[in-house]
């Protein structure tokens, strides 16, 4: 992915300086597994699950967590201005989207914290992998979850990285749009299982949100490389829920679906990335996923 000398962003939060919350000790796919399998079947959010996930964790003993390995302070630098990059991407294109429908983009924040973190949607933890709050209009990031991503989820390269932010940002676009807040007022109104449906064509949209993104950056600054949609396809495949539940429990439970299968993300970042257009994202209009 080319992006060294681009723009990059102001919008940024680095709570990581202060140390506190900080969870040391490498973050595992059993833990996110277990974060997201607390979310499929107790019923509850995801923000709700980060915070027993949480708990949890809190209870590691200290040579237990000194086990864990931390990047180096070079890495973290050029992490930095990677993901300042990508923000600053993101931000050019749906500035330059929302102004053709007559309209302004109001970007959001990205917070990078390490281990655990306050937000409006309740106290955020690394286990969950980065998430978007809509009670702040804040994209949430510990860089533990890039390892995590590149080393046990078999997902390497920038650019899946860039797609995982992407898919953040496009929670934040939903929120604008007002489509999640349509979706938390079904919350309690339909049964657990609709609910998850509505869930999945949620995430799927943010999936085809982030394609679109990476359409447009690639027409208008020619940031892709050999590889680079394979390597986003690929983590949209690694953290379809299947995948995950197949990687926690063996098997698959597919009412318990929240995010989409692999087979079903992959398909909406591509659709959003062929055609560059926000009307091609409509996945709550779609007959078949």
């Amino acid at each position: 992915m080319k992006w060294e000398g681009q723009r990059q962003s102001d919008n940024i939060e680095d709570r990581r300086s202060g140390g506190a919350g900080r969870a040391a000790g490498k973050l595992g796919i059993g833990t996110i597994v277990l974060g997201l399998v607390a979310s499929y079947f107790l019923g509850i959010n995801p923000m709700q699950a980060i915070q027993l996930v949480g708990g949890v964790q809190n209870k590691i003993s200290p040579a237990t967590q000194a086990q864990g390995q931390v990047p180096d302070s070079n890495t973290q630098d050029a992490q930095t201005a990677f993901v300042r990059t990508v923000v600053a991407d993101t931000e050019d294109v749906w500035g330059k989207l929302f102004a053709a429908q007559s309209a302004r983009y109001q970007p959001p924040t990205l917070v990078l914290y390490s281990g655990a973190t306050p937000t409006a949607c309740g106290q955020g933890q690394a286990a969950m992998g980065p998430f978007y709050c809509p009670g702040d209009h804040k994209m949430y990031l510990d860089f533990e979850f890039f390892r995590t991503l590149e080393q046990q989820l078999q997902s390497p390269g920038e650019f899946a990285k860039a797609y995982v932010i992407a898919h953040e940002v496009g929670h934040h676009i939903q929120k604008l749009e007002g489509s999640s807040d349509k979706m938390d007022a079904m919350r309690g109104k339909v049964s657990e299982t609709e609910y998850n449906k509505l869930s999945v064509r949620l995430e799927l949209q943010a999936d085809c949100y982030a394609g679109v993104w990476a359409h447009h950056a690639n027409v208008d600054r020619q940031i892709l490389e050999s590889g680079d949609i394979e390597s986003a396809l690929n983590a949209a495949a690694q953290i379809g829920d299947d995948a995950l539940q197949k990687k926690a429990q063996g098997y698959a439970v597919p009412d318990s679906f929240t995010h989409g299968s692999s087979a079903q993300r992959v398909q909406w970042f591509k659709a959003g990335f062929a055609s560059g257009d926000m009307g091609s994202c409509n996945t709550f209009a779609a007959q078949s996923l």
